[in-house]
């Protein structure tokens, strides 16, 4: 796939799963005011990775017409147990940068698995995604739309209950059908 499918497949999957769904009650406003960068990069390495993920953040620190960004890395961290593991040098570089509280980067893999979860574990798939990709968001504008939120504690249980209701055979389906297989 080229970088302009893999961008609409993850649009599709943001459009469909994300907000069809309902996981995230804040992406559809970002969606419909364009504020959402998808970037696709061509990092192979974590190294490679690492740079990109840093010339991204400083585009969201220097945009501020960019609310969110989705860096998607198809060819870097396509086994889970890697992913999780890179996801504690990207909070380090965070620390490095002086952006701890300013940024906030969530996790999304094709493969993701919480901890004390089977794989195939429908719940799993609030955070699983056609390709690995991080999630960069502004602490402040997170804050914002959760105050404006009548109860966002009860988000992460109410997504859990509706993946368990769709089940994870549909979940797959559809998830796999983003990538056209």
């Amino acid at each position: 796939m080229d970088a302009q499918q893999i961008k609409a497949s993850t649009e599709r999957w943001l459009k469909e799963v994300v907000i069809g769904y309902n996981l995230c009650p804040f992406a559809q406003r970002e969606l419909q005011r364009q504020s959402i960068r998808f970037v696709v990069s061509n990092a192979d390495s974590e190294i490679d990775l690492l740079q990109a993920l840093e010339a991204e953040l400083d585009v969201l620190l220097n945009d501020q017409n960019i609310e969110t960004c989705l860096l998607i890395h198809p060819s870097v961290l396509g086994e889970f147990y890697q992913y999780n593991q890179f996801l504690d040098v990207v909070d380090a570089l965070l620390d490095e940068l002086g952006l701890v509280g300013e940024i906030q980067i969530a996790s999304f893999h094709p493969d993701y698995q919480f901890a004390n979860t089977l794989a195939n574990d429908a719940e799993n798939f609030t955070n699983r995604s056609p390709y690995p990709m991080l999630h960069l968001l502004r602490e402040t504008s997170l804050e914002r739309a959760i105050a404006s939120h009548p109860d966002a504690s009860a988000i992460p249980d109410q997504n859990i209950k509706r993946m368990n209701e769709i089940g994870s055979n549909n979940l797959e389906r559809e998830l796999r059908s983003l990538l056209g297989k």
